[in-house]
């Protein structure tokens, strides 16, 4: 995420913190489906619009760090080392990630997550986006001459390895299988 620079920008993004970490606690405390947004802009001490301006629905208070996690996988290609290939830069992306949110204190976060089919879908729906974005990128770079459809499903495939790894009993070994079978496919495209 990029840092606001000017007054009003950074009372802005003071304001978003504020209503996502309320969120957030009061989701833990009393569960995701037990509180409205009236419960979360009350006790932010903000009003409902404020809420809204913020955040476009209830299931992306549980997800403000969205647009960092798109931004890191983004950066992942286009950041990279000229000499360095596309796919180990993914890998090792995918993998701080996963150890991010399988660290005991993410724990109850995901747990939440998993118990909502609401929060459930919404995290579906963020990871076509995200995959959207990789693609895009990927495809953008010269270096990279493949086709759209083998940018978007190295994307699909790397988005999807953070979800698929995340449930397994060994995490990191799960990125790991997950991205021989990634760099397989890439080599083969």
């Amino acid at each position: 995420m990029t840092v606001p620079t000017g007054r009003r920008e950074r009372k802005k993004a003071a304001t978003r913190q504020k209503i996502a970490e309320t969120a957030l606690r009061l989701f833990l405390e009393r569960g995701y489906e037990a509180v409205g947004i009236r419960d979360v802009a009350a006790e932010a001490d903000v009003a409902v619009t404020t809420l809204f301006s913020h955040f476009a629905a209830k299931e992306a208070l549980v997800f403000e760090q969205d647009e960092n996690f798109e931004q890191r996988l983004t950066r992942a290609v286009t950041d990279r080392a000229p000499d360095e290939p596309l796919v180990p830069a993914l890998h090792r992306e995918i993998l701080a990630l996963v150890r991010h949110c399988t660290a005991d204190e993410a724990a109850p976060l995901w747990r939440m997550i998993d118990a909502s089919p609401a929060l459930r879908e919404y995290e579906e729906s963020m990871r076509l986006r995200h995959a959207e974005a990789v693609a895009g990128v990927i495809a953008a770079d010269p270096g990279l001459a493949q086709s759209a459809t083998a940018c978007r499903a190295i994307a699909r495939f790397a988005i999807d390895a953070f979800s698929l790894a995340r449930d397994a009993a060994d995490p990191e070994a799960a990125v790991d299988e997950i991205f021989r079978m990634i760099e397989a496919a890439w080599k083969a495209a």
